[in-house]
C-alpha cells in the first residue's frame, strides 16, 4: 500500500506538469465569455484539483468580461473541472459508488480501493449531479424519440416492454416534505414512502429446446422514475422507439394487472399483446384461498392448486365460474371474492396463457421484478435512508444506465462533447 501510495505521488507529480506544459492555457488578450462579449486577460490563477492519481494544482488563465461581471477560465472548460475540485476520472469513480451503495460506504471503498479520500457529502452531491445529466441526456433522446427523429435500422423478431412499480409498503422512502398531504396505509394514515415505477425493454430472438421462449442475450435495458404514468408512459415509449418497437414484429407488454399500467399500454403500443404476469394471477388465487380457509391449511391450498391448474390453461371464464361458485359468510370475505372476480374478468383476454406459450412467448415479467429489487429496492430502500424525489430519480438513472450496459456510453458521450 505504501509502494502504491507512492507511485500514486509520483504519477500525480507527471501529471501537474503535463496539464501546466501549456503555460496556462493562455489565449490571447481576450476571449469569448459564451454571452456575446470579450472577456480580457487579467492573469493566472492556481487551481487544487483531485485527480484518480494524486491532488494537483493547475495554472489556468483567468479572464474577466466587464458586461457580464463574470470571470471566464477557457483551461477549466477544456478539463472539464468548472464549478468542481475533482477531475473527470474521480467524478466518474464518486458516481460509480455512489450509484451503487450508500454514500458513506462509497467513500470507504474510494479510500481503501483506490486511494481517493473525499467527504459523504461530496460523493453524494456529485452521483446526484452525474445522476442528473443522464437523465438530461434521456430527456433529449425522448424529444427526439417523440418527434420521430429516432429510426432504429435493425429489425426485431419479438419486442417486450415489462412495467411494474414498488409502490408502499415497501416504496422509496421520502424526507417529510415529500408525502406531505399524501395518504398512507400505517396507522398514523400518513405516507412516509413514494412509488418508483420501472420499465424494461428485452428481445427474443430464439426458442430453447423444450419450445420455451429465451431472452436475447444483453439485450435487456431499463428507464425508472418516481413519476405519475402520464409522465413515465412517454419515458418507456421513447426508450422503446429507441430499440425498435417500429420495426418489431411483433410487441408484447408484460404486466401484473394494474389499470395504469394498460392504459400505458393502450396509449404508446396499440395493437401490442398485452399479458398479464402468470405468477401475480396465481398470487391472487393463492391469498384468496388464504383469506377464505385459513393460511397454511390444506384446503386453501388444494383449492388454489386446482384453479392455478385451470388458469395456466387460458381458461379464465373456469376460474370466474368457480370463484362465483363460493359463498363466504362473511362480509370480508365476499369483498374478497368479488374483487378477485373483477381482476380476473377485466384481464381475461391477457391471460390466455395456453395460446401465449404456444407462440413462443414469456408469461411472466420476472425480469422488470428482479429490476425493481436491483435497481431501486438494494439502493434505495437501505435502513435509515430518507430521499427527495430528485435525488431518488437521480441515482435510479445512473443505475438505469449501469444495468442497461450504457454507462461506457454516456462518457464516452460527455467527453466528445
Amino acid at each position: 500500500m505504501a509502494l502504491r501510495a507512492a507511485m500514486h505521488e509520483v504519477g500525480g507529480r507527471l501529471l501537474e506538469q503535463l496539464l501546466n506544459a501549456d503555460g496556462g492555457g493562455y489565449r490571447g488578450a481576450h476571449v469569448p465569455c459564451g454571452q456575446g462579449h470579450q472577456a480580457a486577460f487579467v492573469g493566472y490563477r492556481r487551481k487544487a484539483v483531485l485527480t484518480v492519481l494524486a491532488p494537483v494544482h493547475v495554472q489556468r488563465a483567468y479572464y474577466h468580461c466587464a458586461h457580464c461581471e463574470d470571470g471566464v477560465i477557457p483551461k477549466d472548460q477544456a478539463l472539464d473541472i468548472v464549478g468542481t475540485a475533482f477531475s473527470p476520472g474521480v467524478r466518474r469513480l464518486m458516481g460509480r459508488v455512489g450509484g451503487k451503495e450508500a454514500f458513506d460506504a462509497g467513500r470507504r471503498d474510494l479510500a481503501e480501493l483506490a486511494g481517493i479520500r473525499v467527504t459523504t457529502k461530496a460523493v453524494e452531491r456529485v452521483a446526484e449531479a452525474l445522476g442528473a445529466e443522464v437523465e438530461a441526456v434521456a430527456r433529449t433522446e425522448r424529444e427526439a424519440a417523440l418527434a420521430g427523429k429516432v429510426i432504429p435500422l435493425k429489425p426485431v423478431p419479438k419486442l417486450y416492454i415489462a412495467i411494474d412499480a414498488t409502490g408502499a409498503p415497501g416504496g422509496s422512502p421520502m424526507v417529510p416534505h415529500e408525502t406531505e398531504g399524501r395518504p398512507g396505509k400505517d396507522e398514523t394514515g400518513k405516507a412516509k414512502t413514494r412509488e418508483a415505477k420501472l420499465g424494461c425493454v428485452f428481445t427474443q430472438t430464439h426458442l430453447d429446446e423444450k419450445g420455451r421462449p429465451l431472452r436475447d442475450e444483453a439485450s435487456t435495458t431499463y428507464v425508472g422514475a418516481i413519476e405519475t404514468a402520464e409522465a413515465f408512459g412517454p419515458r418507456l415509449y421513447a426508450e422503446a422507439v429507441r430499440r425498435g418497437v417500429q420495426r418489431a414484429a411483433q410487441v408484447i407488454v408484460l404486466g401484473d394487472g394494474a389499470i395504469w399500467i394498460w392504459r400505458i399500454a393502450e396509449e404508446h403500443f396499440p395493437g401490442a399483446i398485452l399479458i398479464v404476469d402468470l405468477y401475480h394471477a396465481r398470487e391472487h388465487l393463492a391469498d384468496l384461498g388464504k383469506s377464505l380457509y385459513g393460511p397454511g391449511s390444506a384446503e386453501a391450498k388444494n383449492w388454489a392448486a386446482a384453479r392455478c391448474q385451470t388458469l395456466d390453461t387460458g381458461d379464465v371464464e373456469g376460474v370466474v365460474a368457480a370463484l362465483g361458485r363460493l359463498r363466504p359468510r362473511q362480509a370480508e370475505g365476499q369483498e374478497a371474492v368479488r374483487k378477485a372476480m373483477g381482476y380476473f374478468e377485466t384481464n381475461a383476454n391477457r391471460m390466455r396463457y395456453a395460446r401465449f406459450r404456444s407462440q413462443g412467448l414469456f408469461v411472466g415479467s420476472g425480469v422488470v421484478e428482479a429490476g425493481c429489487k436491483t435497481i431501486i429496492g438494494l439502493r434505495l430502500k437501505q435502513s435509515g435512508m430518507r430521499w427527495t424525489v430528485k435525488g431518488a430519480n437521480a441515482i435510479i438513472a445512473l443505475r438505469c444506465a449501469d444495468l442497461s450496459g450504457r454507462r461506457e456510453e454516456f462518457w464516452e458521450a460527455r467527453s466528445a462533447s
